[in-house]
């Protein structure tokens, strides 16, 4: 095992930077270091790191504590609501965020693609023809050593424009996947996600001044990374450091980053202002701060995105012992018409209009078979549908996981918006939504919506199958003709979890029981093909612990990852 320390601060590399702050801790980097994996992890870059963990690692754990006592209030019956002590924030109208002024690429966003960072998925999502691509680290990546630095590279390469890949075809020539341009303004707009403020590194230690040893934050060594190695860079090619900000629960948090920003930029030598930021509204709490959450990122952000499927996981999670007045129906029967989610995407409209702020709309999770005209078709359809929804709600954009999707999405967004780059200034004053209406869960069921035997099992099968994916190191993965990713397999798992722990019966009147649920997933792991480097069983395991257990794991991916990925096969470089 190679291991690469920092205890000092050396120049930054920019000359126009101010005399650089030092660090007081260090940083060591246990994991193996791979081909080119020096490029990216080099003395300066991780100084760097250990500067942010010095600067805000204390603050975060705060945070983190914080987030355990209000999901604690919510279980005692205390519900979320508007914050009466911020309420002059919301309350005065002269305030703006910064948008998309000064940041070239970000004006209109009316299609991005959303994909991880590993060579091949970031050229074609750069030669996909959307207007911006979320690189993504979080969700929609498998957290494997291996990933997280060599997606580094992959961007690294990319936005120089010398990012290449060849794949080995059986009995056929290699195949070639390249850039279709060197010049990156003739590509999407790249906006990166690292990792949620939950999330940890473990193949980075950091150790403060007083000899406490931790695991480095996923957040500050993905946004580090990113920022150090490309910054300068993008904004010579025309672009800027722009980032999507993941699973944010309130206002103090995106302080945190607002404040991670600020030191970023002086260190390295950018004007404040020079990194933009969009954060995702997927969390219940985040839902009741989203002035908020902009005001405290006003100088630094762009706008605000509907994450819709972590937002329904989130709701389950907060509400997952309250009763059976809070069960969700089955995932597929809870449409974006719902009203306790369309009371919250209007509100997110409502509000970034009102501040400036760009509304990124949310992912439909059909995808298109190239195989199956059939199923090509039903895929166009339901994206058509909520794309119209999305448009003529006033989003200014959307996401989409697929190539083919790009055109259908495209096309509700031009009907709606023609030639102008977005719909930032139509205010939606008819918007009034409060507290009764985004906790209004049971509407959902009573349209008529139900829990079936079929969507339980649905649940634990895409659930297993996910997690089998994720534990391969393939965080995004089609599976019965829909892209799931981290956030709907925690909503299969916890679904799992709050229909047992409901009492919750299936539409022929049957019991969802551990036992029922244990028989389940026994047939569903005997059924799955056993291939060459499988993790079924592990998956399976995984599966038992994040929605059978007493205690309900407030994310999958933190115990997944401590005990089955790291150190796994996958994981090494």
């Amino acid at each position: 095992m190679t291991t690469l320390t920092t205890t000092t601060s050396p120049p930054p590399t920019s000359p126009s930077a101010p005399s650089s702050p030092r660090v007081t801790g260090t940083l060591r980097v246990t994991g193996t270091l791979g081909e080119r994996y020096r490029e990216i992890l080099t003395p300066e870059a991780l100084d760097f790191l250990t500067l942010l963990h010095d600067r805000f690692v204390a603050r975060r754990h705060e945070l983190l504590m914080d987030r355990q006592q209000r999901r604690q209030d919510v279980a005692d019956g205390i519900d979320p609501d508007f914050r009466a002590a911020t309420r002059p924030v919301r309350d005065d109208p002269s305030w703006r965020v910064a948008g998309s002024t000064g940041a070239p690429g970000l004006e209109d966003r009316r299609v991005e693609i959303t994909g991880p960072t590993d060579p091949k998925m970031t050229i074609n999502a750069l030669n996909s023809g959307a207007k911006v691509w979320l690189a993504d680290a979080e969700d929609a990546s498998s957290p494997t050593w291996r990933n997280v630095v060599e997606g580094q590279l992959a961007l690294h390469d990319a936005i120089r424009g010398t990012l290449t890949h060849t794949v080995d075809v059986p009995d056929g020539e290699p195949k070639e996947y390249r850039l279709r341009s060197t010049t990156l303004t003739d590509l999407p707009t790249i906006v990166f996600r690292p990792r949620g403020w939950h999330l940890i590194e473990k193949h980075m230690r950091y150790v403060d001044r007083a000899g406490v040893s931790v695991s480095a934050s996923a957040s500050l060594v993905d946004f580090g990374l990113y920022l150090f190695h490309n910054a300068h860079e993008l904004v010579a090619r025309g672009r800027g450091p722009y980032f999507y900000l993941p699973k944010l629960e309130g206002y103090r948090e995106a302080r945190l980053w607002n404040d991670v920003f600020v030191l970023a930029q002086e260190y390295l030598g950018l004007p404040q202002g020079t990194i933009r930021a969009t954060v995702l509204i997927e969390t219940l709490p985040a839902a009741f701060e989203m002035e908020e959450i902009l005001h405290e990122l006003r100088d630094h952000c762009a706008g605000l995105n509907a994450g819709r499927w972590d937002y329904l996981f989130s709701v389950i999670k907060a509400f997952r012992t309250r009763g059976d007045s809070y069960v969700l129906p089955d995932r597929a029967q809870v449409t974006m018409t719902a009203p306790f989610m369309r009371a919250y995407t209007e509100l997110l409209v409502a509000t970034c209009h009102k501040r400036g702020a760009h509304a990124i709309g949310g992912m439909s999770a059909f995808i298109p078979d190239r195989r199956r005209p059939d199923v090509t078709e039903r895929a166009f359809e339901q994206v058509r549908s909520d794309k119209r929804r999305e448009a003529t709600d006033g989003f200014d954009g959307t996401w989409v996981a697929h190539p083919d999707l790009i055109e259908v999405a495209r096309g509700e967004f031009d009907a709606v918006l023609g030639d102008a780059p977005n719909q930032v200034s139509r205010l939606r004053d008819d918007v009034e939504v409060g507290q009764h209406e985004l906790l209004d869960i049971g509407s959902a069921r009573r349209a008529g919506a139900t829990v079936t035997a079929a969507g339980l099992r649905s649940n634990v099968s895409v659930g297993v199958r996910y997690l089998e994916s994720w534990l391969r190191g393939v965080g995004a993965a089609a599976i019965d003709h829909l892209m799931e990713d981290a956030a709907t397999a925690e909503i299969s798992r916890s679904q799992v979890w709050q229909w047992i722990a409901s009492g919750t019966r299936t539409e022929n009147g049957v019991p969802i029981t551990r036992d029922r649920v244990e028989a389940l997933l026994a047939e569903i792991v005997d059924d799955l093909p056993r291939t060459p480097g499988n993790r079924i069983d592990d998956a399976a395991n995984v599966f038992r612990a994040v929605a059978l257990a007493e205690d309900f794991p407030t994310f999958l991916t933190i115990g997944a990852y401590s005990q089955f990925l790291v150190g796994s096969e996958v994981d090494q470089p």
